[in-house]
């Protein structure tokens, strides 16, 4: 009988140490990534807006590239925004860049320089159009706009692109029908009522350049509602990124006095090239979502880049060192 229980006993004990090898195993492929010498080298990444989500999220992303990437310098390159991002990563004055989808996709049908070889590292969070007016204002409505002073974001911003298809969604032409300047989120808020008479911004929730101006109630919201939106979506092309939505009450309280505000909001991505390394792209796609919590204390829309949605970047295909990224992760 002793004899039998001694069998059974060294094939439990062999199938418990089979079992640990097996998770050994696991857990070496998981962390082996990490065990590899970083890659290191110089990276150019195009943000925007010294005042905008886009430099922000830029400045805290280097910072943890750096302690997990100590041979790569990145150097951080301001911009006019989502327009300008794109063509720097297309015609490669960039490797990397923050770019709104829609502003990605309308450089793509235009067929302008590079387009072809345009990657998709990350979806990270949503912009939201912000229109901005001073509180006493007697704009209510995006149609009343006609006439007025409005700043539509620089020439080479995705601001620009959604305004302009927002004016002419409420027939007003850009061009003739406002008094047009090309204030961004830096000046813009500041001008409200010296100046300009309304704002256009499209960004992460909340925005710095905002907060400041909401605290004190400086500034009103005009809804943007979803009538509107539909009309927007009649222009075609790369309209099909936005979708109706509210900025929550949470976001600015000391402007929206708790009510949500309608508004229109799109997608926005990490893009690169098809050529850039593959392995440098896996490292830092990895970066991108393991900081996710560090950026988000500083960067609340961060918060919501995750693993599960970060991998559709549409209308972009997945760069191959994030598509390894993603395979290794996948459940």
């Amino acid at each position: 009988m002793s004899h039998v229980l001694s069998r059974i006993g060294r094939r439990r004990a062999l199938r418990g140490a089979a079992a640990g090898l097996v998770v050994l195993g696991l857990l070496l492929w998981w962390v082996a990534p990490w065990r590899e010498e970083p890659p290191g080298g110089t990276i150019t990444m195009s943000t925007g807006t010294r005042a905008g989500v886009y430099q922000k999220y830029g400045e805290l992303l280097r910072t943890a590239l750096g302690r997990d990437m100590p041979g790569l310098e990145v150097r951080l390159e301001t911009s006019d925004g989502s327009w300008e991002n794109v063509r720097r990563v297309a015609t490669g004055q960039a490797d990397f860049a923050f770019a709104a989808a829609d502003a990605v996709e309308t450089y793509r049908q235009e067929g302008r320089a590079g387009a072809q070889g345009l990657r998709g590292v990350a979806r990270l969070y949503d912009d939201y159009v912000q229109l901005a007016v001073a509180p006493g204002s007697g704009i209510r409505t995006v149609a009343d706009l006609r006439g007025k002073r409005v700043a539509i974001g620089p020439p080479k911003s995705g601001v620009r692109l959604i305004a302009n298809r927002l004016l002419r969604a409420a027939g007003i032409d850009p061009e003739r029908d406002i008094v047009p300047s090309a204030d961004g989120i830096d000046t813009g808020p500041g001008r409200l009522g010296h100046g300009l008479d309304a704002f256009f911004w499209s960004g992460g929730l909340p925005t710095d350049g905002l907060k400041k101006y909401t605290e004190d109630s400086a500034l009103r919201f005009v809804p943007i509602d979803a009538s509107l939106i539909a009309k927007v979506h009649e222009q075609g092309k790369a309209t099909r990124y936005y979708r109706a939505t509210s900025i929550p009450e949470s976001a600015y309280p000391g402007s929206q006095l708790g009510s949500a505000v309608p508004t229109m909001a799109v997608s926005n991505l990490l893009i690169t090239r098809a050529d850039a390394d593959p392995r440098l792209t896996e490292w830092l796609t990895r970066i991108v979502l393991k900081s996710r919590d560090g950026i988000g204390a500083h960067v609340h829309s961060a918060q919501l880049v995750d693993v599960r949605t970060a991998i559709y970047t549409d209308p972009l295909r997945l760069h191959e060192g994030a598509r390894r990224y993603y395979r290794s992760v996948k459940p």
